[in-house]
């Protein structure tokens, strides 16, 4: 095999790696495959859970924080995965222990948690009574606000424009 080949499979193969997506450190572990909106169906107390979605509020306590958490699936890499605007597996509300500033974790921003459901708790969204599952959290992973940027793009000149 030619040095030029070598580079060549060693390329493709560092380009194949780095297209696959591994879960950070952080949320790495076993967990059960349960959503906070099957939690609430079942007692499922003492259960491990990676859960994620967008925060809706951030509450700081005495000695925690807790988050009341929009839920969504997460995809390959443990962030929160929204196949549409409507696309929830129900809310939860996941504490952990010190202060998280809720100038940085703001609502709408998406967050992924692993911890035990320890309980449920009842709360009013409005006037609805929901029953939230309550996690308390072992590991509280805020994700980077993504941009999105719209590239628009001109066709390429036809043959018979004479370009060439």
């Amino acid at each position: 095999m030619s040095a030029r080949s070598t580079a060549f499979a060693a390329a493709v193969t560092a380009l194949a790696l780095s297209g696959c997506a591994t879960v950070s450190k952080p949320l790495q572990g076993e967990f059960t495959a349960i959503s906070p909106h099957q939690a609430i169906e079942q007692d499922s107390t003492g259960t491990a859970v990676r859960w994620g979605g967008r925060i809706v509020r951030t509450e700081p306590l005495a000695d925690r924080t807790c988050f009341e958490v929009l839920s969504s699936r997460l995809d390959a890499s443990g962030r929160p995965a929204w196949a549409g605007a409507d696309d929830t597996h129900g809310r939860f509300i996941a504490c952990r222990t010190g202060f998280y500033d809720p100038a940085l974790f703001t609502d709408k921003r998406e967050v992924t948690f692993t911890g035990r459901i320890e309980g449920y708790e009842n709360r009013r969204i409005g006037e609805y009574s929901y029953r939230f599952p309550r996690v308390t959290a072992d590991v509280v992973y805020l994700w980077p606000e993504e941009s999105r940027t719209r590239v628009i793009t001109t066709p390429s000149p036809w043959p018979w424009w004479g370009w060439w």
